[in-house]
């Protein structure tokens, strides 16, 4: 939404200035205006103005020239206290820990944020100590088995009035028709997990489950398998400890 498409009820500076924000918490490194004003299509002299404002609020830094600019640390202060002060999120440490205990494999916690999924939590195997997901981090929904296990709990008319009919591909295997994504959502229901095979990141052969806590569910677990270790025993194991830390969930969680 725009400044002006709240018909006057949105104060045009303040929604500026979280649109700026938001291009820079999206695109890591620096920037200059130019390629700002390119993407955001502000008046140069707002543009000048703006980002200098929030340099010296701390919101955004500038490089030696002070031509370029990027997020600033301020920033990571108001993510983290969100994820400090989340109930759920404290709600879903003990069971995130005994996943990742009972799996040895990287965990995660993630919210539906509009059409994508935020992460909020993660506890990384000790074979693979750099996940390729981190907290703060947002995916499409729909190419990610946390996305596909939440959209799974709304009805496909709902799925239809929150996603466009063509989806973007993030590597060749993501789901890109809306109409396909409601049939393999409704597998998912099926099944009581959904799966993410190499759909978020290109060239990592890994294998996601997911599996939504609570119904019509807004936060997710999920549990990140290389395909290379994922034999039939281990894949119910994982199968069995994913709907065992959901079901923990919630209950945990039942009262917030």
């Amino acid at each position: 939404m725009t400044a002006g498409d709240a018909g006057g009820a949105q104060v045009k500076s303040a929604v500026r200035t979280v649109e700026l924000l938001e291009y820079f918490a999206g695109r890591p490194g620096m920037h200059s205006l130019a390629a700002v004003q390119e993407t955001v299509g502000y008046p140069k002299s707002s543009l000048y103005m703006l980002p200098r404002t929030l340099v010296e609020l701390g919101w955004v830094e500038t490089d030696a020239t002070g031509t370029r600019y990027g997020i600033g640390v301020r920033a990571l202060l108001v993510g983290t206290s969100y994820i400090d002060g989340d109930e759920v999120v404290a709600a879903a440490r003990p069971a995130l820990g005994r996943l990742a205990d009972d799996t040895t494999e990287t965990v995660h916690l993630a919210r539906l944020d509009g059409t994508g999924v935020v992460y909020l939590a993660t506890r990384p195997s000790p074979h693979s100590p750099r996940p390729f997901t981190r907290v703060g981090r947002r995916l499409p929904a729909h190419s990610t088995s946390l996305g596909k296990a939440i959209l799974a709990t709304y009805t496909a008319d709902e799925v239809r009035a929150l996603l466009p009919p063509e989806l973007p591909a993030l590597t060749e295997h993501t789901l890109t028709d809306r109409e396909r994504l409601i049939e393999e959502l409704r597998r998912v229901r099926e099944r009581g997990f959904a799966v993410d095979r190499e759909e978020t990141h290109g060239g990592a052969a890994l294998l996601r489950r997911g599996a939504a806590v609570r119904s019509p569910a807004r936060d997710a677990v999920s549990c990140s398998v290389p395909v290379a270790r994922l034999t039939p025993d281990r894949e119910r194991t994982i199968k069995d400890a994913l709907s065992e830390a959901r079901d923990r969930l919630t209950l945990a969680t039942r009262r917030l």
